[in-house]
């Protein structure tokens, strides 16, 4: 089907669980404030790891949002994300249950999946022989669980998929939504969540060697700061209700966020594990989902950044967003909440974007915390405290490793 690039696709619902907060209120509360969710692992004892710290959400109950027969079947991951589904689907005043079911879909990112799910069946395995597996090992931790028990939960017949882009994914489920949207669906449920707080999935990511191994949380993750040496994992993320505007004002919906406007995607087809030192596929991204949106570096309020939290990352962000912006860059108010939760993979570019959009909401944009000095050269307008704002439009930038590069442009409804 050929897309209708006159449909809009509009944010009329947010759903965030973080480590500063369960719920888009007390999450947004928390992160207006500086509040950080993040500190030392408890739910196991991480003293043999380099990494101890994480944003684990603590105060989250799987009672509060799923019957205890779905939860024996699923991941924390997918506990996560059907509750940030109830909570957009809440917010925006929506119930599927009253439209027709094939016009709803859930498009959804996640980069390892059902880690918790898994490592209990891995020992099961290992400490007593695979009669000791259960049978929901074979889908609970697969990328795509999470879309296919939001729509079961909710009966959503529409077009459904799972995008696998890892930290990059968040930005790039919301742009599959926008285009499923032009191809006539009305309604989808999108963005990403990720619970990869456990001892298996800690050995993985450490892998890396792009993990901070600081014991004092606001010395763990401070992209941009001379003395940035890492960053620190975090679970979690946010579900955006993302409607076309014709159902939006057909059903009267209470509030429309903002237009999801514009995107970009490049690859630098580098490296399997590190970033084309030039930053010229990331700028590219940039402009083109500035293009996309029809604006220029003038009309820009405001910039999500990816903030990696490794100084190599950091200035290679840094190049990108001045090569794209040019002598703009240098005014636009640069943030990234996310040092407050951790870096969240596939989930952390749709909690960027349920930061955006609320910040264009309330008129203020959050703070980056435990950004104390910008390292060198690195001479953006970095929002280190709460700041008041008139915000029309919103840059979010997302990268994922491997050489992913996104960026999404947010427009005020008129």
């Amino acid at each position: 089907m050929t897309p209708d690039t006159s449909r809009r696709a509009l944010i009329t619902g947010v759903g965030a669980v973080a480590a500063n907060g369960v719920g888009t209120d007390a999450w947004w509360q928390a992160t207006k404030n500086g509040t950080s969710g993040i500190a030392r692992i408890e739910r196991f004892d991480p003293s043999q790891y380099s990494t101890q710290l994480a944003g684990v959400v603590a105060d989250f109950d799987a009672n509060d949002w799923i019957e205890r027969r779905l939860q024996v079947q699923t991941d924390h991951w997918t506990h996560m994300a059907l509750a940030a589904t109830q909570m957009a689907f809440a917010d925006a005043k929506f119930d599927p249950a009253e439209f027709d079911e094939w016009s709803t879909g859930a498009i959804t990112a996640s980069s390892s999946g059902g880690n918790e799910f898994g490592q209990k069946e891995i020992q099961a395995l290992w400490g007593k022989g695979p009669k000791f597996v259960g049978a929901y090992q074979s889908i609970a931790w697969f990328y795509a669980a999470t879309t296919g028990q939001i729509s079961i939960k909710h009966g959503l017949k529409g077009p459904c998929g799972v995008v696998v882009a890892e930290g990059a994914g968040g930005l790039e489920a919301l742009q599959h939504a926008r285009r499923t949207i032009r191809r006539g669906v009305d309604t989808i449920v999108g963005g990403g969540l990720e619970a990869p707080i456990g001892p298996y999935a800690l050995t993985c990511q450490l892998g890396t060697g792009y993990l901070s191994s600081a014991s004092e949380p606001q010395d763990a993750y401070r992209p941009f700061d001379k003395h940035a040496n890492g960053y620190v994992p975090g679970e979690g993320g946010a579900i955006l209700l993302i409607e076309s505007s014709e159902r939006a004002e057909q059903r009267g919906a209470p509030q429309v966020y903002a237009e999801i406007a514009g995107y970009g995607a490049t690859q630098d087809a580098h490296h399997w594990g590190r970033p084309a030192p030039d930053g010229h596929q990331l700028a590219r991204a940039i402009s083109l989902a500035l293009a996309d949106a029809g604006i220029s570096p003038a009309d820009l309020d405001a910039v999500f950044a990816d903030a990696f939290g490794v100084p190599e990352w950091d200035a290679i962000e840094v190049a990108a967003i001045k090569q794209a912006l040019g002598a703009r860059a240098s005014e636009v108010p640069v943030t990234a909440p996310k040092t407050m939760v951790g870096r969240l993979y596939a989930g952390g570019a749709s909690l960027d974007v349920a930061a955006a959009a609320l910040a264009m909401r309330d008129g203020v944009i959050a703070p980056t915390v435990n950004l104390e000095q910008p390292a060198e050269g690195f001479d953006l307008d970095f929002v280190t405290s709460a700041r008041e704002a008139q915000l029309s439009s919103v840059l979010v930038i997302a990268r994922g490793y491997g050489g992913f590069n996104a960026a999404l442009v947010l427009r005020r409804w008129q």
